[in-house]
């Protein structure tokens, strides 16, 4: 056997062993991690690659927020960072990114990090959503949609399990903002009984970022894949407290 087909052969077994594992999570989950409401989901492992503060699988989906562990969860350690420090700090690391033509839309403060859009201003279209850890100001790319559906800016550039598209994902979205409207609150109905959906849906390459609402305040976002229909529940943002840039109410 030659060096290149032994490493062949040791890479198989590798991929062999990570679909049992795999098969094996979703087993104890009840389902398979990566299929979701709407169609299929987001790529192997569920919650997209693994960046600093990832803590573990989050499955997105057909899945309730309690089953999808917390994200990059703050721990208290020093003072908070205000709205300001956040908006100082999205501000530079755009400058460092080097694309003038990108913006801060809006950021959110939540109870486990800041929330940043980020817009190019030539198109008004969403190019990527961003969180800062508000107790040391760490800037991490957002998980989820993000990164595995955003097709312009992501870090999978829209590609899905094993590099391929979701479903045909190239080209015009699919599914309209109304309509992704619909398909989150028909998510909510049936997991998250007496949320509602925000009236807008912010339109990302590839996908909607909505807000959802409880009792008419804002308590947190999900994501709808413009191609498949799939809503993605953003589960590692904790309370909502505050926010600057949008138009709806909080």
């Amino acid at each position: 056997m030659t060096r290149k087909t032994k490493t062949i052969a040791v890479s198989a077994m590798a991929g062999t062993l990570l679909l049992v594992l795999l098969a094996g999570t979703a087993a104890a989950q009840g389902g398979i991690p990566w299929r979701g409401f709407g169609g299929w989901g987001h790529g192997m492992m569920g919650g997209g690659m693994m960046y600093p503060g990832w803590s573990g699988n989050c499955t997105g989906g057909a899945f309730s927020p309690a089953q999808c562990p917390a994200w990059g969860d703050a721990v208290p350690g020093g003072t908070r960072l205000t709205m300001g420090d956040a908006e100082a700090i999205a501000a530079q690391y755009l400058a460092n990114y080097g694309n003038d033509d990108l913006q801060v839309a809006e950021i959110m403060q939540f109870s486990q990090n800041f929330y940043v859009e980020v817009h190019e201003a030539s198109t008004g279209i969403g190019a990527m959503e961003l969180l800062i850890d508000p107790y040391t100001g760490a800037v991490h790319p957002e998980p989820g949609p993000n990164m595995m559906w955003n097709t312009k800016y992501g870090h999978m550039n829209g590609m899905g399990m094993m590099g391929g598209r979701y479903l045909g994902s190239s080209g015009a979205m699919r599914i309209s903002g109304d309509q992704a409207v619909n398909l989150a609150q028909k998510w909510l109905d049936a997991h998250m009984s007496g949320v509602m959906a925000g009236d807008e849906a912010e339109a990302f390459y590839g996908y909607y970022t909505i807000h959802t609402m409880t009792d008419g305040a804002i308590s947190g976002m999900l994501s709808v894949n413009g191609y498949t229909g799939q809503v993605w529940y953003h589960s590692w943002h904790g309370d909502f407290i505050d926010m600057t840039g949008g138009d709806e109410a909080v």
